[in-house]
């Protein structure tokens, strides 16, 4: 007879401390030379990974979260590429799923797929997982996603879902995407926020949903310990208020992926401060393009290809 499963704390000692120090893979050196994994692989804590598609495979190289619990694990995001072979994200989530296991066996272990938001570069992945044995994949819509989690229509309302004594926290941030939601892991301290918030280019779809949903992150910060806030893209470089281009394929200076809870407020500033001026807006951190912005969106499509031609070139 095997042992009965034992079942991780995750309550006592959180926030835990895990390791962010990480360089993630931003684009290979040269186009002819490849050298960058399809899915980089980074663990925060044993039961927590940070995944980032590779530049190589799709050049919006999104961040996927997965979390563990003592009943299920949840993955946030599948990334930008549907085929398995380019993109093999079913096979390293089996992977990691099997070897958390082999230290906490249990006779079931439920995978649960959900999005940040129902853009295609965070859900392309979605069918690598349709056949795959106990696993539920949340619907794309608002209200698909809100049936899920229990999610109430409420501007404030904030449903849990448990993962097995690892209870996240989530609601809903429109603005971006009528489906974005943020999810707070009190083990980790995290805030997870897609691209609502992000070291990138803040896409700006519905202002008036936007500041509220950003008011609403800055008010549940002050009420919980987070230490993180976690988003989909890093798109900033290093020099201030500098992004790289739409569709660049080599970012050898990203700013980092985390950002402090702190720079909420400073992006709720920032947002009310151009509410009423459609256009684009660099920030130290981050961009806002308010609205559709088409000279803008045209502008960054054409320097990304003049960025590629010159990394083709090896004039980076």
């Amino acid at each position: 007879m095997s042992a009965p499963a034992v079942d991780v704390d995750f309550t006592s000692r959180a926030p835990t401390s895990g390791d962010l120090n990480v360089a993630w893979v931003h684009g290979s050196p040269t186009p002819r030379h490849r050298t960058d994994p399809p899915i980089q692989v980074h663990a925060y804590d044993p039961h927590t990974y940070i995944l980032r598609e590779s530049k190589d495979v799709s050049f919006e190289a999104p961040f996927l979260y997965l979390f563990l619990g003592n009943h299920r694990a949840l993955l946030l995001d599948t990334g930008a590429t549907a085929d398995p072979h380019r993109f093999p994200l079913r096979r390293t989530i089996d992977q990691l799923i099997h070897s958390w296991l082999d230290e906490h066996p249990r006779p079931v272990h439920e995978l649960v797929v959900a999005h940040t938001h129902s853009h295609t570069d965070h859900t392309a992945g979605d069918a690598q997982f349709s056949d795959r044995p106990d696993t539920r994949i949340v619907g794309r819509t608002p209200e698909a996603v809100r049936e899920f989690f229990g999610l109430s229509a409420g501007p404030d309302a904030v449903a849990r879902f448990d993962l097995g004594t690892r209870e996240l926290e989530l609601f809903a941030i429109p603005g971006h995407h009528p489906a974005s939601i943020a999810i707070y892991d009190p083990w980790t301290g995290f805030l997870l926020t897609g691209d609502t918030v992000c070291p990138g280019r803040l896409y700006v779809f519905d202002m008036t949903a936007f500041l509220a949903s950003i008011d609403r992150l800055v008010r549940f910060t002050q009420s919980r310990r987070v230490t993180h806030v976690m988003g989909g893209h890093v798109e900033m470089t290093q020099v201030p208020g500098r992004d790289y281009p739409v569709g660049a394929k080599y970012q050898p200076r990203e700013r980092p992926l985390p950002m402090s809870p702190e720079r909420l407020p400073a992006i709720q500033s920032a947002a009310i401060s151009v509410a009423n001026r459609p256009g684009a807006y660099a920030f130290d951190d981050f961009m806002i393009f308010n609205g559709p912005c088409t000279g803008a969106i045209l502008r960054q499509v054409i320097g990304g290809k003049v960025w590629n031609l010159r990394y083709r070139l090896g004039r980076l």
